[in-house]
């Protein structure tokens, strides 16, 4: 495989094979990476200081929270404020009168609801009740899907 210019025989004008590899183009592409990886290797590794609490457990306390407020959504449209059956234009007058029984007087934006409903209940009814809860400051929602044991 090789090219002759010219038209005589001699070694003069003889194009030989090249049989060797040149690495030094190679060699400037390692290098340039090397440099690039070390420069942007300290900065990937960005330390947050976190202050956490000790392993030491809390001290038991003695007194017992408060069950918390489930409404649940039947896919018929019936609410229930635990075990209790109500209508959505009376929820937002029972669900603190539920806390009362309770021994709960906190302030709606501080109180947690939890929000259940059976499978077959549709979107529209789930959100009627999520956006009435809302409307009255009861914003710590939170959504059960399993039945609490």
């Amino acid at each position: 495989m090789g090219a002759k210019l010219g038209g005589g025989g001699g070694k003069k004008w003889d194009l030989g094979q090249n049989s060797e590899i040149n690495v030094t183009p190679f060699v400037d592409v390692m290098l340039v990476l090397l440099i690039i990886f070390m420069v942007a290797a300290p900065m990937a590794t960005v330390s947050i200081a976190i202050d956490l609490p000790p392993a030491i457990p809390p001290p038991p306390s003695e007194k017992k929270p408060p069950d918390p407020t489930i409404v649940f959504i039947q896919d018929t449209g019936a609410l229930f404020i635990d075990g209790v059956q109500t209508r959505l234009e009376n929820l937002p007058a029972d669900i603190p009168a539920d806390m009362t029984k309770k021994g709960v007087t906190g302030v709606p934006q501080e109180e947690r609801v939890f929000l259940q409903a059976q499978p077959d209940v549709t979107y529209d009814k789930f959100m009627e009740v999520l956006n009435i809860l809302q409307e009255n400051g009861y914003f710590k929602v939170g959504i059960i899907n399993e039945e609490i044991e």
